[in-house]
Parts: structure tokens; C-alpha cells; sequence
């Protein structure tokens, strides 16, 4: 699908070619009952992935069951006016059925969308217009996800998310939400959460960390890593080491939580999320 800014009030014009912002993670199981939950909120998070800093003015964020069509009320909001650097992220909190989980970081915005926690249809639009398909002219970026969303960017929907897990957006955009996204630990990361670069937010599918869920203080390396940094969700560095392939690294003073590891093995930089317990 053809991304369209020329609508959008975008203030440097030289930034239509490459500036990109899309959906790049989405939680739906925010509040409710279970102890499982990991936060109070939904949150939907968007991310410029081109290389050049880029404005939305007037966008919309739509959502629609799985089965349902889009219908505006609650299932809509107006974003405010967004100006996202190269590889910046921008928060933005919805719906919550409980209680249950702990507060998201600072929201860059705060809406009331209840996301389904399986399945269900996201769209990044230029107006408040209600998307027909994944290619509606005022579509900007398109997220059907789980096995039931009726439809969805290219051959296959995103995977389902769950209680603990968000879906996530491996690296760019290939316009096929099957092959774009990937469920794992949640990372919700606000506009302020630091200097991350867009590669090493990936989700590296490599042997780059054995156990990303961390019960026993440590994390144990597939291979030897060079300048390795831990990251809290702020996007501050909390940790810095290189290690050997089956070596591992002591995390015992960082509390429990979300955090991402980067380094460079074999001369790539890589990436992976862990959730300390």
C-alpha cells in the first residue's frame, strides 16, 4: 500500500520520499481481571521509520473488530499534530477493562479505544473518514491482526497478541502484516524514551539471547556480542558489557521489568527484548 503524507500538512516537503510514520507496536489486554496482565491500558504505538523527521496534522487513529466494520464513536479519536525525528516513537494510551497491570510510561496522548486483546483492525488515517479496506485512499498505515481480522495489508494478518505479549513491528514496512509483525514482550516506548536506532529496535529472530524471559538473574548469549547495552523502557542504558557465545551476564541489580539488549555480532547490529522476573 502506497503511504500518503501529501495531505497531511507535512511542514518539509523534501521529507515525502522517505519519512514514514506507521503503527509499530499495539497491546490490547489492558486492565481487566487477570493477574496475568502486564499493563492498566491498551497502547498503540506509532514510530517514523524513514530518514527524515516528518509532521502529521489531522490524522485519525480508527479501529474496528475483527468481523466489524469501521464506524467512528468510541473506536476513533483525532491525534494531535505529531512531529516524529528518524526512528522516534510517539505513545499513545487507549481503553482499559480493569485494573489489572501497572501504568504505562508517560502517553504522548491518551485515548479510550478498548482494543481486542486477539483480534481486531487498526488504521492510521488522514481524516476521520471510516476505511473501507487495508488500501482506502485516506489510509496511511493498516494493521489487521489475529487468525479472524477480516482483512488486513498484503497476504496474511499480524499474529495474535495475548495477555503478555504485544505485537511488534520487525523492522520497516513491506505492506504485509503477516510478514511485519511479530508477538513478543511489550515495549511501550514514548517520544521521550531516548536514542534507540531503528535497527536496534528489531526483533531479532537469530541466536542473539537464549532466554529472553530472565528468572534466574542472568542472560545467557548464542553468540559472542560486542558492545552490548541493556536499555530500560525510558531508553536509558542501564548496563554495558561484550561477552562470548554461551557466556552470560549478570542482571541481579536491575529490577524486574521490560528491557532491550543490542550489540554487534558478526558485525550486525542486534537486537532482543527481555522481561526480568
Amino acid at each position: 500500500m502506497k503511504k500518503i503524507f501529501t495531505v497531511l500538512g507535512i511542514i518539509a516537503v523534501s521529507a515525502f520520499a522517505n519519512a514514514q510514520i506507521v503503527i509499530n507496536e499495539i497491546y490490547g489486554a489492558g486492565g481487566g481481571s487477570n493477574s496475568a496482565i502486564l499493563y492498566k491500558y491498551d497502547f498503540v504505538e506509532l514510530k517514523n521509520i524513514g530518514s527524515t523527521s516528518i509532521t502529521l496534522t489531522g490524522a485519525y487513529l480508527q479501529y474496528a473488530s475483527a468481523a466489524g466494520t469501521f464506524n467512528g464513536g468510541n473506536s476513533n479519536h483525532a491525534l494531535p499534530t505529531i512531529t516524529l525525528a528518524p526512528g522516534q516513537t510517539y505513545l499513545l494510551q487507549e481503553g482499559s477493562a480493569g485494573t489489572a497491570g501497572t501504568d504505562l510510561p508517560s502517553p504522548d496522548a491518551v485515548g479510550t479505544i478498548n482494543l481486542s486483546g486477539t483480534a481486531g483492525k487498526l488504521a492510521l488515517t488522514t481524516d476521520s473518514t471510516a476505511p473501507t479496506s487495508a488500501t482506502s485512499s485516506n489510509v496511511i498505515d493498516f494493521l489487521g491482526y489475529g487468525s479472524t481480522a477480516s482483512y488486513y495489508e498484503g497476504s496474511a494478518a499480524a499474529p495474535a497478541p495475548s495477555n503478555t505479549t504485544s505485537i511488534a513491528r520487525t523492522s520497516g514496512d513491506t505492506n504485509n502484516n503477516g510478514a511485519d509483525f511479530t508477538a513478543g514482550t511489550p515495549t511501550p516506548q514514548n517520544s521521550n524514551s531516548g536514542s534507540l536506532a531503528v535497527a536496534d529496535l528489531s526483533r531479532t529472530k537469530g541466536n542473539f539471547i537464549k532466554n529472553t524471559f530472565v528468572k534466574n538473574e542472568e542472560i545467557t548469549f548464542g553468540a559472542q556480542a560486542n558492545d552490548v547495552k541493556v536499555y530500560n523502557m525510558y531508553g536509558q542504558v542501564v548496563k554495558t558489557a561484550s561477552v562470548k557465545a554461551n557466556e552470560s551476564l549478570s542482571v541481579a541489580e536491575l529490577q524486574k521489568g521490560n528491557y532491550i539488549v543490542t550489540g554487534t555480532v558478526n558485525n550486525k547490529p542486534v537486537s532482543q527484548k527481555i522481561l526480568k522476573d
